[in-house]
């Protein structure tokens, strides 16, 4: 299944707001047709289903790559959503949106691939590398791509910064702190759902 192209605010008026998706707010429509199917009764396959599709959309990841993290997930120590998440949480794409050095993590997925970030001074374009602690997320020395970023940081820095992130202004450079822990997850999500899903798929 590939990435999906698709309208944005059809997917979150769907399944709520998925900031790394898309910063636009969908208009409720309060009409009866919309009432008749929420009075509907929601299935728990259906809810596990919603609580991935989350995921996959707001990370904006194909289907395989989700079923790769959770497989990962799984062989890892500790919590499997929990691991889940930490692994999504760290890829590239995701750490230079929650910088604020993008609008949505598709936009930091661009910048990715058309070179304009650097990891511990080296370029890197491949969006879903996995960040470490103590690496440096810098931006490419030419202008384009300095303006580029400049524009975003000043639009969208106003969202808070997650504590195992922070940003230097002055240094133009972003630093992953530590592994993020559940309380610092952008999203509102039960991972425990996705986890089940891809259990019961089994």
């Amino acid at each position: 299944m590939s990435r999906y192209r698709g309208p944005r605010v059809r997917i979150i008026r769907r399944l709520g707001a998925l900031p790394g998706l898309t910063n636009k707010t969908p208009q409720l429509k309060t009409n009866s047709i919309n009432q008749s199917i929420s009075n509907k009764k929601i299935s728990q396959y259906r809810i596990r289903l919603e609580e991935k599709q989350k995921l996959r959309f707001h990370y904006g990841i194909t289907e395989r790559q989700l079923l790769n993290y959770v497989r990962i997930a799984r062989k890892a120590k500790g919590s499997t959503g929990e691991v889940l998440l930490q692994l999504l949480e760290m890829r590239l794409d995701n750490v230079i949106f929650r910088l604020g050095m993008a609008p949505t993590i598709p936009g930091a997925r661009q910048l990715v691939n058309h070179k304009h970030i650097l990891v511990n001074d080296r370029i890197v374009n491949i969006p879903s590398y996995r960040c470490k602690p103590e690496d440096s997320i810098t931006i490419k020395d030419r202008q384009k791509s300095q303006a580029i970023i400049s524009k975003n940081l000043n639009l969208y820095q106003k969202y808070k910064t997650p504590n195992h992130l922070t940003y230097n202004f002055l240094k133009k450079k972003g630093l992953v702190n530590q592994i993020l822990d559940r309380e610092s997850i952008g999203l509102k999500i039960n991972e425990l759902l996705v986890v089940e899903y891809y259990s019961r798929q089994a």
